[in-house]
This record gives structure tokens, C-alpha cells and sequence, in this order.
């Protein structure tokens, strides 16, 4: 355990900007999941509408650029994760 003052503001930080990061983390993997899981079904009907792909899309991108923003992860991640969901998107 902490001993000094600013050892346990220092606790107190770390847990939360560990929650504030594990957020970001999870929300933006389980929205790459579900582009995936659209793409899948996309792939295997015809009838299928490509705005939802495009709007999911949207929506990762901005979860992403917010987690760039604060640091949680890195602007090449960020950009090498986007180039890699429009590469797949476009081999529709």
C-alpha cells in the first residue's frame, strides 16, 4: 500500500484512468467485432443495405481518434486499425 500523500493520489489516478482506458479498449473491440460479424453477413446475402457497414465504420473511426487523443493508443495503431477495416470493407 501507498505510504506518502502523493503516492495514494497517485492510486487513486491510475484506477481511473485504467477504467477510462479499459472503456475505450473494450467499446472499440466489440465494434470491430460486430463490423466484422456485418461483414460476414454482407458477404453471404445480396440484399444486404452497405450503409450499416458504413455508418459502424463511422462510428470506430471516431471511437479510435478519441483514443488517440488521450494517449490510450498510439496515432500509428489508430491509423494502421482504420487502413486495415476500409481495406476489408472495400473488398465487398
Amino acid at each position: 500500500m501507498a505510504k506518502s500523500k502523493s503516492a495514494k493520489k497517485r492510486v487513486i489516478t491510475n484506477r481511473r484512468n485504467y477504467i477510462k482506458n479499459k472503456y475505450y479498449k473494450t467499446s472499440i473491440k466489440n465494434r470491430i467485432k460486430t463490423f466484422f460479424t456485418y461483414l460476414k453477413v454482407k458477404r453471404n446475402s445480396a440484399d444486404f443495405d452497405r450503409t450499416i457497414l458504413i455508418n459502424l465504420l463511422n462510428s470506430i473511426y471516431s471511437f479510435l481518434d478519441k483514443a488517440s487523443k488521450n494517449n490510450i493508443f498510439h496515432k500509428n495503431t489508430v491509423a494502421r486499425k482504420k487502413v486495415q477495416l476500409l481495406t476489408n470493407l472495400k473488398t465487398l
